[in-house]
């Protein structure tokens, strides 16, 4: 099973992106929202500074940001 977490912040563009990539393919995940699930220094430290939104992680795997993830999906014939 494909279990996915976006890490994500309001006014983001490509968050927004990822998670319609998401629904539209139905893959199971769930968002976290920046201040409301995690804070920007807990994000620094899973991600690394200078770590941009979103970030996604697959089964405990960090795929990376929007553009990383859809060519992963698309690399493994997911969407």
């Amino acid at each position: 099973m494909n279990n996915y977490t976006i890490y994500s912040k309001d006014g983001c563009p490509f968050c927004v992106k990822i998670k319609e990539v998401m629904d539209l393919a139905n893959l199971n995940h769930v968002v976290y929202n920046l201040d409301e699930h995690f804070s920007r220094d807990a994000f620094y430290g899973q991600f690394g500074n200078g770590s941009t939104f979103p970030q996604v992680v697959k089964d405990g795997t960090n795929l990376g940001g929007c553009t990383e993830t859809v060519t992963y999906l698309q690399e493994n014939s997911i969407i």
